[in-house]
């Protein structure tokens, strides 16, 4: 993906929203990248008012599956998250945020969730 790619904070909630392709429960998942290293941080779900809030505000805001309800990213760790640029996949399934990571992106303290643990597939 180049840097050409559309950025939709340009535009209006509601313009975006009507790209935005919903699972049945109302949701899309959401992946945060770092918009100067590109690595990826993590994965979280958004519902329609996450989307929102996050375009309003320009800080990450995700939907918890488990407690069903909003949370913005390090609102209670500190370790928060900027949006610089906000882009969806070609399908409008999946949505894309670049940001300003402040402190470790992961619960477990690891820059990434992706930095945890994993397993190389060969």
């Amino acid at each position: 993906m180049g840097d050409d790619a559309e950025d939709l904070l340009a535009l209006s909630v509601d313009e975006v929203l009507a790209r935005v392709r919903f699972d049945s429960a109302g949701l899309v998942p959401a992946i945060a990248q770092d918009s100067t290293s590109r690595q990826v941080l993590m994965l979280a779900w958004m519902n329609e008012e996450a989307l929102r809030a996050t375009m309003t505000t320009r800080r990450a805001t995700y939907f918890s599956r488990s407690r069903q309800e909003l949370w913005v990213k390090g609102e209670t760790s500190g370790n928060s998250q900027q949006v610089m640029q906000l882009r969806l996949d070609c399908d409008g399934d999946a949505v894309l945020l670049l940001v300003e990571q402040q402190g470790p992106a992961c619960h477990t303290g690891e820059q990434s969730c992706f930095d945890v643990g994993g397993t190389d597939v060969r």
